[in-house]
């Protein structure tokens, strides 16, 4: 249950923020000092972070009520979390090992999360999951059809000796139907719920949406959202301009013992970034990477995101990175769009 909005970056969007979210400044001023030494992180609703540890601790051991009424205490105390709590009560409303499954319950708290959270990184899993949802509602009336068909011919072949035959063959050619459309039931949350698996051939990165797209064959494995550069808008133009570089590169190394805990560095500057450093007469820089949590904040988690904070980089989670970096190989393309 780990698991998945996007921030404009002008300072007047900033501020904006700040009444969606009241403790924003608090994570403005936390932040402040990690931009002085470098790339940092920070967590989503850090006061409620033990409160989601109980209801996960929870969904692990198959206890879902207790689950579900911890996450109604982060929602009912911590509204800034809103869309992160309803994206897993959604998840677990549907999960196929709870004995107690309401999908009615479970697309009433994703259709939630769109409507009173619109900005929301969890928006995109959310339409998926309805969509998923709907299908096996589908698939489970027609079970439903089925079966009851099904039925109605096995009290017909008692009665009708002389069609016994003909009825059977009939019975199972629908059994095997309902066995084949149960089986799809089954598959949809191993779907869901998969890791991405590589190799990824192409990174694409839109700054404006401060999402990360992990790309295999022209189709999307999974997306993250991100934090970039403090000084964000507008392509990486000389060095220490705080800005995230616009263009085409490749990864070409990694670091497993990097001080961000884990790297993977773009090939940045490329030619056309040496060219405009040359003609404006600075230093493009260089050291552009996709990396986790500056060593010893880990914790902050999902809510670095509220703040452009790095020298340039590109940042997700520590856990997001170990992802990344298992199915994106060296020499795959990292296209960074404004």
């Amino acid at each position: 249950m780990r698991e998945l909005s996007s921030f404009q970056t002008n300072m007047g969007k900033k501020q904006s923020r700040m009444g969606k979210h009241p403790n924003l400044f608090f994570v403005c001023i936390i932040i402040a000092p990690m931009l002085i030494c470098g790339c940092s992180h920070f967590n989503e609703g850090f006061q409620a972070k033990s409160t989601f540890i109980e209801a996960n601790d929870f969904f692990r051991q198959g206890n879902y009520n207790a689950s579900l009424g911890k996450y109604q205490q982060i929602i009912e105390k911590y509204p800034t979390a809103g869309d992160r709590v309803l994206f897993e009560m959604g998840i677990i409303y549907a999960y196929p090992g709870n004995e107690q499954k309401d999908y009615q319950k479970s697309l009433e708290c994703f259709q939630k999360l769109i409507n009173d959270y619109p900005g929301s990184g969890y928006r995109k899993d959310s339409e998926m999951m309805i969509f998923n949802i709907n299908n096996v509602i589908v698939k489970d009336k027609t079970i439903a059809a089925q079966q009851t068909q099904i039925e109605a011919l096995r009290q017909e072949v008692q009665s009708r000796g002389n069609e016994i035959i003909t009825l059977q063959k009939k019975i199972e050619a629908l059994e095997q139907e309902v066995k084949s459309k149960e089986n799809e039931i089954v598959k949809l949350p191993e779907e869901v719920f998969v890791i991405p698996k590589g190799p990824a051939d192409k990174i694409l990165i839109e700054k404006k949406d401060r999402r990360l797209t992990l790309i295999s064959k022209g189709k999307v494995l999974k997306s993250y959202q991100i934090a970039l550069g403090g000084n964000p808008i507008g392509p990486k133009e000389r060095q220490g301009d705080n800005k995230t570089p616009e263009g085409t590169y490749v990864i070409d190394a990694r670091n497993k013992d990097s001080r961000y805990h884990l790297s993977l560095h773009i090939s940045y500057p490329n030619e056309k970034d040496k060219k405009r450093a040359k003609e404006l007469g600075v230093s493009p820089g260089g050291d552009i990477m996709i990396h986790g949590i500056k060593n010893g904040f880990s914790w902050a988690g999902d809510l670095h995101t509220e703040v452009d904070w790095t020298k340039g980089c590109i940042a997700v989670t520590d856990e997001e990175i170990e992802e990344i970096e298992k199915v994106a190989p060296n020499g795959a393309i990292v296209e960074i769009r404004p």
